[in-house]
């Protein structure tokens, strides 16, 4: 809690808070009780992101929320609202489609290490938003769920970000029943990488991204687009494409920094370049 209070600027209108302290960018939904992904939010998030590409003295993005539900998805009241349109709802539900998944794309080929901080429920598109971070770090009170084939709507654009992060099967259980799982589950699954007790979930966060943060932003980009590039490539291609790119990293003056000082025994001093 210490460190949330201690972050330098804080701008808490709207439906993001924007909070940075160190290089470490902080967004958190700030639309209690369920934090839904509204087009505004999704418009809000998504400038956040934009503008901490551009921005070089950002390292690493964490992505909290506030209340007992870190996401509950989509805004239904929102999407119910347009059914009532000429086209009974199809514009507004292509557009909220489209920003939503544009979004997830963006969290995933930034350049910036992206962390989920999970202390609640995050269901659906909150789910899929979970999986679309490099990191996800979850409170034992944390749940998750894909629940849309419950109400009539099965989680296709979910399944995209979830597919991509647990086994088939465990995929299926969760889109096929829609029935929750726990953080326990989740970190079994694959979904996130630690489950902690609540009171220090803000510290180890923060430890994770104090860690990140102190690497070559260079590296960090260099290194996340290529995991993510190989991922989608034949065992193959994928060798010689993430060879291609250790030869250009190798090129770069912080790979030479970073070797020198190891060997020289001091700490290295990062440009970016």
């Amino acid at each position: 809690m210490a460190d949330i209070l201690a972050l330098k600027k804080s701008e808490p209108a709207g439906p993001v808070a924007v909070a940075v302290q160190d290089g470490i960018l902080r967004l958190t939904l700030a639309k209690p009780p369920a934090n839904a992904l509204s087009l505004a939010t999704l418009a809000a998030l998504q400038a956040e992101f934009e503008a901490a590409e551009a921005d070089a003295s950002i390292r690493v993005i964490v992505l909290a929320a506030e209340g007992k539900v870190f996401c509950a998805g989509h805004d239904l009241k929102e999407l119910t609202a347009h059914r009532g349109d000429v086209d009974r709802g199809r514009a507004f539900y292509e557009r909220t489609m489209t920003e939503c998944s544009r979004l997830m794309q963006t969290i995933v080929r930034h350049p910036k290490p992206v962390i989920a901080e999970i202390d609640g429920t995050a269901s659906a598109a909150g789910c899929q938003l979970v999986a679309s971070c490099d990191l996800a770090i979850a409170t034992d009170q944390a749940s998750f769920a894909t629940p849309g084939v419950n109400i009539g709507l099965f989680c296709s654009t979910p399944m995209v970000a979830l597919s991509r992060n647990v086994s088939r099967k465990h995929a299926m259980e969760m889109l096929l029943t829609g029935e929750a799982i726990d953080a326990q589950a989740a970190r079994d699954f694959g979904l996130v990488n630690r489950v902690v007790p609540r009171e220090y979930l803000n510290q180890i966060v923060m430890k994770y991204a104090q860690t990140i943060a102190s690497k070559s932003p260079l590296t960090l980009k260099i290194g996340k687009e290529a995991f993510y590039a190989q991922a989608e490539m034949g065992l193959s291609d994928a060798y010689e494409y993430a060879s291609r790119v250790m030869v250009e990293n190798m090129m770069a003056r912080d790979a030479a920094e970073g070797i020198g000082a190891f060997i020289e025994k001091r700490n290295p001093e990062w440009k970016g370049e």
